[in-house]
């Protein structure tokens, strides 16, 4: 009887887990390595770009020129644990001293450099010269020089006065280009240097209600493609990165929602077609790494709208005509 038993206790085993085919045997070995492995290399992938954002600046002497807004304190605090010697500019230094100590305060001393601050006004052209020489007597030289300072407005074009298209192109265009032939001479002497522009969208591409701040974004963008070319052979670099409109509050994100009405304001919405802070500082360090030219940070809608203006221009004139009638249809209802 104990042998039947035994025999049976044998023949159920078998029948409840049958032979295992072959290939799902090896499916249910291969997908965990798989995942696994998958994200093993996303995290190798991201620790190595932490450590190229710290060795890329370590050392090297980087300006920002607006290190009091969103991009620019990303920027200080990425750069400051990176171990360069910051030289943070900006229009009131109540703010840039709290931010120096802020910096400090949140960093080991001994692995970081003290920043340094340089008052910085682009719609004061008249203190340029004084501001670039502060900059360059801080470290005698400089290694990265940021462009992320601008200013925008958005109203018809007979509506804006003379004095604000001219305010508008100091800051977004006079103010930064001065910068930069100021501290040419040194980086060419040495050899070596990066430029960057952060600059918005609308340095490739025009919308309707922002004439004078296009007008200055593409003229700042031609400058620094020229310019390119121009102290390739120096060992300079000059990379730009155009990006759209930059996210800040959550009042800007239903701000946008409410004007998606708007064909031409499809192109332009913050969220969730804008892009963060830290997303245009993670853009930069990478930039800075790999001396990439030009960089677009854009959805898919934005990039189709440049190629559409480049090879399709009528039909593109005819959105962007459509979009101001709708608008002016939907403010007189």
């Amino acid at each position: 009887m104990s042998v039947e038993g035994e025999m049976n206790s044998n023949v159920s085993q078998t029948d409840i887990f049958p032979e295992m085919d072959p290939t799902w045997t090896t499916t249910i070995l291969v997908v965990p390595c798989v995942v696994v492995l998958t994200a093993g290399f996303f995290y190798l992938y991201g620790a190595i770009v932490s450590l190229l954002s710290k060795t890329s600046v370590r050392n090297k002497v980087v300006v920002i020129t607006d290190a009091l807004s969103g991009v620019g304190k990303e920027c200080a605090g990425v750069f400051h644990k990176g171990g360069a010697r910051l030289i943070l500019c900006g229009k009131s230094w109540e703010k840039l001293e709290e931010l120096a100590d802020e910096l400090a305060n949140a960093s080991d001393p001994t692995a970081t450099f003290p920043p340094k601050i340089v008052l910085l006004d682009f719609g004061d052209m008249d203190s340029m010269a004084e501001a670039v020489a502060e900059i360059l007597e801080c470290y005698g030289c400089l290694d990265v020089l940021i462009f992320n300072s601008s200013i925008k407005v958005k109203a018809p074009a007979q509506s804006l006065s003379l004095e604000m298209d001219k305010l508008l192109m100091d800051n977004n265009y006079f103010g930064p280009i001065t910068l930069a032939k100021g501290v040419l001479p040194s980086m060419i002497s040495r050899r070596s240097g990066h430029l960057l522009l952060v600059n918005s969208i609308q340095g490739k591409i025009a919308v309707p209600f922002r004439t004078a701040y296009a007008a200055s974004k593409h003229a700042v963008q031609a400058f620094f493609d020229c310019l390119r070319a121009e102290v390739e052979e120096f060992g300079i670099s000059v990379s730009t990165i155009n990006h759209t409109f930059i996210s800040c509050s959550a009042s800007e994100t239903a701000e946008a929602v409410t004007s998606k009405s708007l064909l031409w304001s499809l192109l332009y919405t913050r969220k969730p077609r804008g892009v963060s802070p830290d997303e245009v500082t993670t853009e930069i360090v990478r930039t800075l790494n790999n001396k990439r030219k030009e960089v677009l940070i854009a959805p898919s809608l934005p990039k189709m709208a440049i190629y559409a203006r480049s090879f399709f221009p009528n039909m593109f004139f005819a959105v962007m005509a459509a979009g101001v009638k709708n608008s002016a249809a939907s403010e007189s209802m």
